[in-house]
């Protein structure tokens, strides 16, 4: 197990919570890391919203290649598709014969309800935008492993839980398109946003009420049961069934449960109760951090290739 490149990439995915952008406006396109490739193609539109856009590289090959599918972390308040090599490494991938997507969404806005339906749903829209393009950009449809850190982790186990969000009779020929994932592979996941289950978890939790439109995790935890359909359905934790796809834990400290953390957003208490249901489900969870036993992928770099080429 190779844990400084987990400790590394855990500490590069965590949000600067006092620097996050609160505006859903787009600015002008950041620049990538000088070790990520030049997209084949970039700032292409998913939707409808200015950060409705995601980059892609075309790995070469003759048959179809699977996709490595990116979400940045920030909060669901901020952060860039430029952040890929976070949580990702590019050149890793394209070697290996996998094509790169990697998306910018809305953050989390009061014109939605619950706030948190704009990131999850547009990530869900960009991944059958990616499906459409499959003979165009000669992907394979069926192997589509999603990445990220922090929020971008939690929307990629939301989409690898969730039931599929097509609906085949649809007009819209995008929304005909699957939203399921193979796999995935993420860095300092919240696996649940049930207040409950995280102060039981980590009694000092302060993450997820913006989530829901609340200021504070205190009102968020109070008001807990009104929003129950709500977290019934954007909570990852509560959509695993036997039928999802296989995942990828990584954390950068050992966990405690049932103790205070000195990062409770991004503690691996979460990937500890995340794997436990996960095996009483029939759900493939495997989980790292220092210390970890039965580590099989020293990363999500490492996880993406053995699960998408050879599924």
């Amino acid at each position: 197990m190779k844990t400084t490149n987990v400790l590394l990439l855990v500490v590069l995915a965590c949000p600067v919570f006092g620097d996050v952008q609160n505006s859903n406006r787009q600015a002008a396109p950041l620049e990538y890391d000088g070790s990520v490739p030049k997209p084949t193609v970039s700032e292409i539109a998913y939707g409808t919203h200015a950060r409705n856009v995601l980059d892609f590289w075309k790995a070469e090959s003759d048959t179809p290649t699977p996709v490595a599918f990116v979400i940045h972390g920030g909060g669901w308040r901020g952060g860039s598709k430029e952040r890929l090599n976070r949580f990702v490494d590019p050149n890793a991938l394209l070697t290996a014969g996998i094509s790169i997507v990697a998306i910018n969404y809305r953050y989390v806005t009061d014109t939605e309800k619950p706030p948190v339906k704009a990131p999850l749903h547009d990530a869900a829209r960009a991944i059958q935008f990616v499906r459409s393009k499959a003979n165009e950009w000669n992907l394979d449809k069926a192997r589509i492993g999603a990445a990220g850190g922090s929020a971008g982790a939690c929307s990629s186990l939301w989409l690898a839980f969730h039931d599929d969000l097509s609906e085949p009779n649809s007009p819209d020929p995008l929304s005909r398109e699957s939203s399921r994932l193979s796999c995935a592979a993420v860095i300092g996941a919240q696996t649940t946003l049930d207040p409950q289950q995280m102060v039981e978890w980590t009694p000092n939790s302060r993450y997820g009420g913006h989530a829901f439109g609340y200021s504070s995790f205190q009102e968020f935890l109070k008001e807990r049961n009104t929003i129950h359909q709500w977290i019934a359905e954007y909570s990852p934790y509560a959509l695993v069934t036997e039928d999802d796809p296989p995942i990828y834990l990584a954390y950068g400290s050992p966990p405690s449960l049932g103790n205070e953390q000195k990062d409770p957003t991004h503690t691996s208490n979460f990937g500890v109760k995340l794997q436990e249901h996960c095996e009483v489900t029939g759900v493939v969870c495997e989980l790292v951090y220092p210390g970890a036993p039965e580590v099989k992928h020293d990363s999500p770099t490492a996880f993406l290739i053995t699960h998408l080429k050879n599924p």
